[in-house]
This record gives C-alpha cells, structure tokens and sequence, in this order.
C-alpha cells in the first residue's frame, strides 16, 4: 500500500512529492477585459480574460438565467517546438475542445445562473508558456478573472447589488505516479514520464468537481487512487488560499 503521508524524497526540481510548483496571479493583466488573471503554475503561464455580455445564446432567452462558458488555445510558440494555430488548420483540435468544455464545466459548478442574470461571460484562457499542468492553470485562474468579471457587471447594474452569483471557488491540480511515486502538480518532464496521470478538479469547500484519471502504463489500484486524491485535495486547498490572496 502506497503511503502518501511520506513526502520527504525530493524530485527534480528540488519538491517533495506533495509539494505544488510555485503559483502567481497577476490580476487585472488585462486593461480591457472585465476581469483577467494571467496565472504561473512554475514555468507554466496561462492568460485569463473574462468578457461580460449583457444578453444570453438563444436557447437561453426568456428563462432567466444567465451563460458562463469558456475557451482554451495554445500559442503557437507555447511549447518547445512550433505548433500551427488551429485557425489557420481550418478545424479545432479534439484536445482544444475537451479542455474548454472541462473549464466552462468546473467554472459553472460553482455559479448561480438565475443570480447572474440574463448575461454571459465568456473565459479565454491563452496558454503562453506550456510545462505541464496548463488546464488545471486555466481553470484555476479563470475563477480569479471570472470573480472579477461579475463584481463589474454588479457595478453596472447588471447583476442584482445583492445577488450571490458565486457561492464558492473552484481550482485543480495535476497529480501523477510517476516511477512508483504519487506525485503533486506534474512538471512536463514528470508529466511525460507518469504512469498514471489525473486532474483534480475540487470547490473552495472541498467538494470534487472532476476527476479525470488514466493509466498511461500499468493500472493502478484503490491505494494509488485514494494517494492521489489526497494530492489534489492538498493542493486544491493551496491553490484557493492563493485565489483568496489575489482577489483580496
């Protein structure tokens, strides 16, 4: 049985095994978004705006709530190598789409639509620098510009001065097994390597959101599973103290 209460071998960077990669939010990068983080997961940085539209899709009109939904792309410079922009490919790329519907979902797990309103806010996350870990990142700072988005929209009369539209926070956390070891906040280098590989998606609460999780190489057991969520529990709870921070 794996022990995830032993964390003193250090990897390569220098971390214990439950130890997240250095976290900065920069809020309000952007002058012209109604909220924006840009958000370092180490050498990780992902750009995050929020657009806030008064109105909803079609579907949506009449009911009396309100859309928050959310796209990721990565620069075509992001990684160590060049990647073609999927605009200019013709076509979105089947990870694109994954990684924006799982932002748009852990973004809306914590949102009242009826207290937004009629609007839609829409998250743009821009993957700048890509070393592992960019959708947990994405989804981690764009509760940040989010947050932000709606208290300018509250400002505008938008949205109700006493409506709750968010009741809680949400962030997420890669962790892994990599050469036997569950391991928090996968570097690339340890990404390309794990055996297992999920991401933990969890509430301001402690409530889990999403897991996703695959063994890459051998399965894994009850054990290594239980390891790892408490992994991304740690680290989920790391990560809210430093949303708390930012958007004080």
């Amino acid at each position: 049985m794996i022990d995830s209460t032993n964390d003193t071998a250090r990897r390569a960077d220098g971390r214990t095994a439950g130890e997240i990669r250095e976290v900065r939010i920069e809020r309000g990068w952007s002058r012209q978004a109604e909220g924006s983080a840009l958000i370092a997961f180490g050498e990780t940085r992902v750009l995050c705006t929020a657009s806030f539209t008064p109105g909803v899709p079609r579907w949506l009109t009449g009911k009396g709530k309100g859309w928050v939904t959310a796209e990721y792309a990565m620069l075509p410079r992001a990684t160590n190598s060049r990647n073609d922009r999927e605009s200019v490919k013709g076509r979105i790329g089947g990870r694109t789409h994954e990684i924006s519907r799982l932002i748009g979902r852990s973004l809306r797990a914590v949102v009242d639509t009826k207290a937004l309103g009629e609007n839609t806010i829409v998250i743009d996350c821009d993957v700048l620098q890509a070393d592992g870990g960019t959708r947990t990142a994405a989804i981690t700072g764009a509760y940040v510009a989010l947050a932000d988005a709606v208290e300018w929209g509250r400002a505008k009369k938008f949205i109700g001065q006493k409506s709750r539209v968010l009741f809680d926070s949400v962030s997420a956390v890669s962790v892994g097994i990599v050469d036997g070891t569950p391991l928090a906040d996968l570097a690339y280098v340890e990404d390309v390597r794990a055996e297992t590989d999920m991401n933990v998606v969890m509430t301001g609460r402690g409530l889990f959101v999403e897991v996703q999780g695959t063994a890459e190489g051998a399965p894994f057991d009850r054990s290594e599973l239980d390891a790892l969520l408490a992994l991304g529990e740690s680290g989920c709870a790391q990560l809210r103290a430093h949303q708390e921070a930012a958007l004080a």
